[in-house]
């Protein structure tokens, strides 16, 4: 009987009545598969966490180079928007006056009130409070007269070719006049003026002494 004669009378059911040799040649390709098996799939799994790690840093790339695309793609969009923007901040700053139009600003509030036809109890400029780069000079004022006068007071501030904000307004009773329709407006009017350079260096010159005391390590 031939060689491949046995090998078909084999029964795998019953691999213990097996002839020694081929139990042998089963036991050899046995273990030949169970090493390809472990050479393959030990390394394999022992580089799992590299190869996670590796789809994680490609998804986060992903969606930085389409962020970026999207950014690319809409560049000439955000120069015009960045452009819009310096204009409208140029229009704004030209409406804070320097400081030597400040007395004139002021003049220019309180004939307002006057031209309104109201009474002028109380103007009193306060210290000027400092920004990052524009200062805040609010002005106490105490007008009396009717609601109509308060009216053409505010409409005509806004009329003024200078930023000039109210805050604090309040309205009472002239207590001077008992018994008068006439009424008392006690309101603080804000304006800005835009620092010049030589106020604002020594204003980053300080900013910079406080960023180097607060450095590790930098001597006292």
């Amino acid at each position: 009987m031939t060689f491949i004669e046995e090998l078909k009378t084999l029964d795998t059911r019953d691999v213990g009545r097996w002839p020694l040799q081929f139990r042998l040649i089963a036991l050899i390709i046995l273990f030949v598969v169970l090493s390809i098996a472990a050479i393959y799939f030990v390394p394999y799994q022992s580089q799992m966490p590299e190869l996670d790690k590796a789809r994680n840093e490609e998804t986060s790339l992903l969606q930085v180079f389409d962020e970026k695309q999207r950014k690319a793609a809409n560049i000439d969009a955000y120069k015009a928007q960045l452009a819009e923007m310096e204009r409208s901040f140029g229009a704004m700053l030209r409406q804070l006056p320097g400081r030597t139009e400040v007395p004139s600003l002021l003049v220019d509030i309180s004939q307002t009130g006057l031209g309104a036809g109201l009474q002028e109890r109380l103007f009193q400029p306060a210290p000027e409070v400092r920004k990052d780069f524009y200062a805040e000079l609010p002005i106490k004022i105490r007008l009396t007269g009717s609601y109509h006068q308060f009216g053409a007071f505010v409409s005509g501030i806004a009329a003024l070719p200078r930023i000039v904000t109210l805050h604090d307004i309040a309205i009472s009773g002239d207590t001077q006049n008992t018994g008068s329709d006439r009424l008392t407006l006690d309101v603080t009017a804000k304006t800005y003026r835009y620092l010049d350079d030589a106020e604002l260096a020594p204003s980053e010159k300080n900013k910079g002494s406080a960023r180097g005391q607060m450095t590790p390590g930098a001597q006292p």
